[in-house]
């Protein structure tokens, strides 16, 4: 039996590695999609984030903004299957869709028939604000009106004992920013701490995030 030159060898070896590579790729599966706005307003942020991450990461649209109509590509690492998907209108008011299989779909769009533009429930879709005690969606955007910079966000169920871990991580939201805040679905009812460069703080009790869109400080309530 002849063996290949090295040439020839060369050759077979790169075929197989080009099918091995194409061959993983499709295993991992790509979860790369478009935004598609059709919910009769405008987007102003997007985010769009591992269902097993506990934040929501940069603002995808940055400078930009997704008009009522149209279609924004949104790149995700290749085999990031299960995503969370966050979109915050013009005016506040923020919609998101939880553990969506883009691997499996093109389009995820927002404001489509059947699908919720009213006020957040549990999972994302239209319904009436949770009460107190019940489950619902308690993301929000904390939103600074001070004139000094957060540095720390804590926010925890107002049954809770402690505060828990600061949700800005390694980030911090200058005066008139705005930061989107993730957080489990389930509890409502919320008391939320900030701390301020220069190690003053500022907190407001019993708020039930899943009726608001927006945290801001300072606390005009």
């Amino acid at each position: 039996m002849r063996l290949p030159t090295s040439r020839q060898g060369a050759l077979a070896l790169a075929f197989i590695a080009g099918l091995s590579g194409q061959a993983l790729a499709q295993g991992q599966g790509n979860p790369s999609f478009n935004l598609v706005n059709r919910s009769g307003q405008t987007i102003e942020q997007a985010y769009a984030s591992s269902a097993q991450q506990s934040t929501w990461g940069r603002d995808l649209l940055g400078n930009d903004v997704l008009q009522n109509g149209g279609t924004f590509a949104v790149r995700l690492p290749a085999g990031q299957c299960t995503n969370d998907i966050r979109v915050v209108y013009e005016g506040g008011r923020s919609e998101e869709r939880r553990g969506v299989d883009t691997c499996r779909t093109n389009e995820v769009v927002f404001g489509q028939a059947g699908q919720g533009q009213g006020q957040r429930g549990a999972d994302g879709k239209r319904g009436g604000a949770a009460q107190p005690g019940r489950s619902g969606n308690p993301s929000f955007n904390l939103v600074n009106r001070t004139n000094k910079t957060i540095s720390v966000l804590r926010a925890s169920p107002a049954s809770d004992s402690n505060w828990g871990e600061d949700r800005l991580g390694n980030a911090t939201v200058a005066p008139g920013g705005r930061f989107a805040i993730r957080l489990p679905a389930g509890e409502c009812n919320y008391d939320v701490r900030v701390e301020y460069e220069n190690r003053s703080a500022e907190e407001v009790h019993g708020v039930d995030l899943c009726s608001v869109s927006d945290v801001t400080f300072p606390d005009r309530g």
